[in-house]
């Protein structure tokens, strides 16, 4: 029996909206609602690329070097991104998670793995996805220190959001405080500036034209959302409630769709310690983001 790249296809629907979410990475194939996609898919026959709808356990984007220490340790951890040099998006997103739920709900799956101690992540973590369908869809995600030693974690996802058209025609609209700026070469942090004044201004919705944005963005407010909009009136967003978001143009896939990152640390937050949860034996870190066609 032949095996699909992305491994099991689990299906929900509801309120008008239908993905597919897969057992490699616990990540989403893809998201539509009545019909038209809202977060870009990929093909059954195809392995996930370009980040397209992963999860990023126990660190979202990047770690210069891959360096870091904790606890009075230097870690090492192996450079996922050999190009630039850094370790990226965490440890998950190509592992096998398991269903937890018995699949009786069809608008919803909740789906399991349990992250082990490796070179550079000494920490065992219980990782849990739960994707759950009614006037959009909403992601849960959660972690578990089930170690005997405290754990640095920091969580992200990779949903592009989509309107069926290349986003240089389509109309942006959020609100952030700052932006961090990355050197040209390796993506590594600099430091941040003010979004008031810069290109990155959609605070009053614009077209985002020629634009190349892959940075993040922080001073969020309570609770966050991004949305982009078509020509013909069609929009997606996506909100949550994590104190960081990447915004990334897709150049990868040729503009086709718009990444929309949580996450609740910046690049580097290994290092830096800036927004970093440390996960004590037995204590827990949940964290929401939803997506609808409004």
């Amino acid at each position: 029996m032949s095996v699909l790249p992305s491994g099991d296809q689990w299906t929900i629907s509801g309120g008008g909206y239908a993905g597919t979410v897969v057992s490699v990475g616990g990540g989403l194939r893809g998201l539509t609602y009545e019909g038209r996609d809202v977060l870009l898919g990929y093909g059954e026959d195809e392995p996930a690329h370009a980040g397209i709808g992963q999860h990023l356990f126990p660190w979202p984007n990047r770690i210069t070097d891959g360096k870091y220490s904790f606890g009075g340790t230097d870690q090492q951890l192996y450079l996922t991104e050999p190009a630039r040099q850094n370790a990226i998006h965490g440890l998950t997103r190509w592992a096998n998670w398991v269903r937890l739920d018995d699949g009786s709900d069809p608008s919803s799956v909740e789906a399991g793995y349990r992250l082990h101690g490796q070179p550079g992540y000494p920490h065992q973590l219980e990782l849990r996805l739960t994707y759950r369908l009614d006037d959009g869809l909403t992601i849960t995600a959660s972690a578990v220190n089930v170690g005997t030693t405290a754990a640095p974690y920091g969580y992200g996802a990779h949903p592009y959001l989509s309107v069926g058209r290349p986003i240089d025609e389509c109309v942006l609209d959020f609100s952030a405080a700052q932006w961090l700026e990355v050197s040209p070469d390796r993506l590594s942090p600099i430091g941040l500036a003010p979004v008031d004044g810069s290109p990155y201004d959609f605070s009053t919705a614009r077209v985002i034209g020629d634009l190349d944005i892959d940075n993040a963005f922080t001073g969020l407010g309570g609770g966050w959302s991004v949305t982009l909009s078509a020509p013909d009136g069609a929009r997606a967003t996506l909100s949550g409630d994590t104190a960081w978001m990447q915004l990334y143009t897709g150049s990868a896939i040729g503009r086709t769709a718009l990444a929309v990152e949580p996450m609740t640390c910046p690049p580097d937050a290994f290092v830096t310690g800036q927004d970093l949860v440390v996960l004590e034996p037995g204590q827990s870190h949940e964290t929401s983001f939803r997506v609808s066609a409004g």
